[in-house]
């Protein structure tokens, strides 16, 4: 199963591309909801200038900082959380290669969350005055970023829905599924599955169920045929029957643009 704690690697697949050329993962995003024309798609790229490596498990922002820069993730998994008194953590959502953290940092003021690598990360800060010059000389980018973040705001809706309403193996099942989508869109995850640098740990105070629990959803899902989580990866053995499972509808991921 998958193991209850560890920091894993990078894993890191080919760079998906068109015509020769790779496709940066925040371009393929935003192109999800928007077409790019070259130049906006080069200005996406210039972002992860000064991209930096960074350890599994290390705060890139903590809980009560004021932010001066957003987060671009290029390579790993990071996540927002919270922890209460007790050191009890919840997880409120997962950044991926490509998912920009807080844009509007700007106008938040002191964050009430944590940002923090799961597995080891590749990212990149992007100072204030860079994102307000891309997004005055690039209109376009400005609309897919609000894509991007209304789906994010779908995202926690749906995130919502889970843990009020679903079962333990249909949360599982629905992140699971949920995951596969975000990172496909990116270039990270065949229709066989993908790499997931979380611990069981991870799931477990993503999903609201104990590491115990997590640990037998997985070997239900893997006995119903559907699913294989281990060493890190996962390994989607019949893609529409979890999907069914988890009553996934992959339209929240990517709101129409207004």
């Amino acid at each position: 199963m998958i193991p209850t704690s560890a920091t894993p690697t990078i894993h890191t697949p080919a760079a998906p591309s068109t015509g020769g050329h790779p496709l940066h993962p925040i371009v393929r995003k935003l192109s999800a909801y928007l077409p790019l024309d070259a130049e906006e798609q080069a200005a996406l790229t210039g972002l992860s200038a000064g991209g930096q490596r960074v350890e599994g498990r290390h705060d890139l922002l903590v809980e009560g900082a004021v932010p001066d820069s957003a987060v671009l993730v290029l390579e790993g998994i990071a996540c927002r959380y919270r922890h209460r008194p007790s050191g009890s953590r919840q997880i409120t959502g997962f950044l991926v290669p490509g998912d920009l953290c807080d844009p509007d940092f700007a106008h938040l003021g002191r964050i009430n969350h944590g940002v923090g690598t799961l597995g080891a990360c590749r990212v990149a800060r992007i100072p204030r005055e860079v994102l307000a010059d891309l997004v005055e000389r690039h209109p376009g980018l400005a609309r897919a970023l609000r894509c991007a973040k209304l789906a994010e705001e779908e995202t926690t809706r749906e995130w919502v829905m889970n843990l009020g309403c679903r079962s333990a193996v249909e949360r599982v099942a629905h992140l699971l599924c949920e995951l596969h989508e975000r990172l496909r869109i990116v270039g990270w995850a065949t229709k066989g599955g993908y790499d997931l640098a979380l611990t069981q740990q991870d799931l477990a105070d993503t999903t609201g169920l104990s590491n115990v629990h997590v640990n037998r959803v997985l070997r239900q899902l893997r006995l119903m045929g559907l699913v294989e989580v281990g060493g890190r990866r996962v390994d989607i053995l019949d893609l529409p029957g979890l999907q069914a499972v988890a009553e996934f509808q992959a339209d929240y991921l990517r709101p129409a643009a207004g």
